[in-house]
């Protein structure tokens, strides 16, 4: 059934807008709200984090475990399915960065700038430090977004996705300081070994040397950021030179999404695979 998810998923994620609906964050806010809201865990932010984490988890366990039995499993599908959906990452990669794409293409390295701001929330003291920022931050929104999900979803199903999801979704959006050091270093945690599996993966459909070259010093290191990772291997992985202007600069980020596009292939082969053989 694992494969079965991931594949209506990817399917409904490409060929209609059903996941905007699914990606409803509205009640998770409001539990958020109300959390942060209460002056007696001000001081404990790691129950509150258990309560903006925790609590949705073990609500979603619960009802797993409750149609797990029935009709052989299968009852548990949609759920499956609206899980995964919903733990996918938020927005559309691609319609961002166009305006960005148009501008940078055209030369016009100041507007470049203004709408990487705007729209990316990306900024940098010259135009090749800005193109890093923007392929650094594919790269991390294509593993946040996609790769960590899948890893944890197809390994510990839809329960560690979820778990995931608000932990990033923590990071990203709580008010609170505390509650949002503690969700990143648990984060940093999750991110870990997928972020690894991914880079692995950069090397068998890219430049396996050069990727290897980039990663090998800092593989095993708990302390260095995934999106640090991320920034230094994957170019390195698409075989790609200093960044450029113009057309040459919009062809390294093209060869980027080439190389997540075949990462995707490389990873949907090996879920085939692992679902047959185990």
């Amino acid at each position: 059934m694992i494969f079965l998810v991931v594949l209506l998923a990817l399917i409904i994620d490409k060929l209609t807008d059903w996941r905007r609906v699914v990606q409803d964050d509205g009640p998770w806010l409001r539990l958020r709200q109300r959390v942060e809201g209460r002056a007696d865990l001000a001081s404990r932010p790691w129950l509150g984090l258990m309560l903006l984490v925790l609590l949705p988890v073990l609500l979603l366990a619960v009802l797993l475990a409750a149609l797990e039995p029935l009709a052989y499993g299968w009852l548990s599908l949609p759920l499956h399915l609206l899980v995964l959906l919903y733990c996918l990452g938020r927005g559309h990669g691609k319609r961002e960065l166009g305006p960005f794409r148009d501008a940078w293409r055209r030369g016009d390295h100041e507007a470049a700038a203004l709408v990487g701001q705007r729209d990316l929330g990306l900024s940098a003291d010259d135009a090749p430090g800005l193109l890093r920022a923007v392929e650094a931050q594919l790269l991390w929104r294509s593993h946040e977004g996609f790769f960590a999900v899948i890893f944890w979803y197809v390994l510990l199903g839809p329960v560690a996705a979820l778990a995931y999801r608000l932990l990033a979704l923590t990071v990203e959006l709580a008010e609170s300081q505390a509650i949002r050091e503690r969700a990143g270093q648990l984060k940093h945690a999750f991110d870990w070994l997928p972020v690894r599996v991914l880079l692995a993966s950069f090397g068998l459909v890219g430049n396996f040397v050069a990727a290897n070259r980039a990663m090998l010093n800092d593989l095993l290191h708990w302390s260095i950021p995934a999106r640090q990772l991320l920034a230094d291997v994957g170019p390195a992985a698409a075989d790609l030179e200093e960044p450029c202007a113009g057309d040459q600069g919009i062809a390294r980020l093209d060869a980027l999404a080439a190389l997540l596009v075949r990462t995707r292939m490389l990873w949907y082969a090996a879920i085939a695979l692992w679902v047959l053989f185990l």
